[in-house]
C-alpha cells in the first residue's frame, strides 16, 4: 500500500498546468528548509520525459525560461520512449543513471512476462526489496552525476528540469539530493516525492499484450511496487547517507565534493531570502 505523508505548507500554491504528453510535472518550488528559507518557486521543476510532449506542451515548458533540462534515462529508456522534445534555448545534458544492460531480462519479464513469472520475480516482497535497493545503490554509487548535477546548478543551470521516465526514481531521488544540499526537511523531501502517486502524474504501465489477463488484477498488485512512490524507498537512501558517510553533511562534502562556498551559491540561487 502506498504510504502517504502529510504534506508541510507551500510559501504559496504553484500552478500546475494539464500537460497531454508530459507526466508528473511540478514545480518544487515553496519547499522549506531546517532555517526557515523556501525553494523559489519558477527555479527547480521535475518531470517525466518529454518525448511525447504535445506542442502546447512544448510551448508551456519553453515559456518557463528553462537554461538546462537534465535527463537521468540511459539508452535503452531513449530506444523504448523516444528523445526529448527540442525546447528553443534550452540546453539538454543527458546523465544517465543507470546501467541500460542492468536489469534488462527483468524488465523484460515485467513488460511480457505472464502471472507465474511475474509471481516468481516480484512477489512475496522483492519487487519493494528490488526499489529499496535501487535507491541505494544509486545514492552510493552515482556521486559523480549526482555532484555534477548540483555543481551545475550552483553555477549556471537555473531554471532547471530534471526528469527520467516517469519522474519518480532517478529523477526522484535527483530532486532529493538537491534540496539535501538546499538544506530542506526530509520530511518534505518525502512528502514531495509521493506526489507522484497522484493519478494524473503517474507512469502509464507498459506491458506486452493488451489481452485482460495481461492487466489482471493480480498482475497489475505484482507490478505496483515498482511503478508506486513509496516512502520506504527513499528512506533507504537517506539510510545510506547516514550509514556510508554519517550525515548529510559529509555526503555532501566528502561523497559530492562539494565545498561551502558551492552550498552558498546554490542556496543563493534557489532560496528566498
Amino acid at each position: 500500500m502506498t504510504q502517504q505523508i502529510p504534506r508541510p505548507p507551500r510559501t504559496e500554491p504553484v500552478p500546475e498546468p494539464e500537460l497531454a504528453g508530459v507526466r508528473n510535472f511540478r514545480d518544487v518550488g515553496g519547499l522549506p528548509t531546517a532555517d526557515g528559507r523556501r525553494v523559489k518557486p519558477g527555479k527547480l521543476f521535475r518531470s517525466g520525459h518529454l518525448a511525447h510532449a504535445t506542442e502546447t506542451d512544448a510551448e508551456f515548458l519553453a515559456s518557463l525560461g528553462l537554461h538546462t533540462v537534465f535527463d537521468f534515462r540511459n539508452g535503452a529508456d531513449h530506444a523504448l520512449e523516444g528523445p526529448d522534445v527540442e525546447l528553443p534555448g534550452v540546453r539538454n545534458v543527458n546523465i544517465p543513471l543507470s546501467d541500460p544492460a542492468d536489469g534488462r531480462e527483468f524488465w523484460k519479464v515485467v513488460r511480457e512476462g505472464g502471472v507465474e513469472q511475474l509471481r516468481a520475480l516480484l512477489g512475496d516482497g522483492k519487487a519493494a526489496e528490488r526499489m529499496a535497493a535501487s535507491y541505494r545503490s544509486m545514492v552510493e554509487h552515482r556521486t559523480a552525476e549526482h555532484s555534477r548535477v548540483v555543481h551545475a546548478l550552483a553555477e549556471d543551470s537555473i531554471p532547471a528540469l530534471m526528469h527520467c521516465a516517469a519522474g519518480k526514481d532517478r529523477a526522484g531521488l535527483s530532486i532529493a539530493v538537491t534540496l539535501l544540499a538546499l538544506g530542506v526537511e526530509r520530511e518534505a523531501i518525502v512528502a514531495d516525492y509521493l506526489e507522484s502517486n497522484a493519478p494524473h502524474r503517474r507512469y502509464r504501465v507498459r506491458r506486452g499484450s493488451d489481452a485482460p489477463e495481461a492487466r489482471s488484477a493480480e498482475v497489475m498488485e505484482l507490478l505496483a511496487p515498482l511503478f508506486d512512490a513509496r516512502a520506504e524507498y527513499l528512506t533507504a537512501a537517506f539510510e545510506t547517507i547516514d550509514g556510508h558517510w554519517g550525515g548529510v553533511d559529509r555526503y555532501l562534502s566528502e561523497g559530492l565534493g562539494l565545498a561551502p562556498e558551492t552550498l552558498e551559491r546554490l542556496r543563493d540561487r534557489l532560496l528566498d531570502r
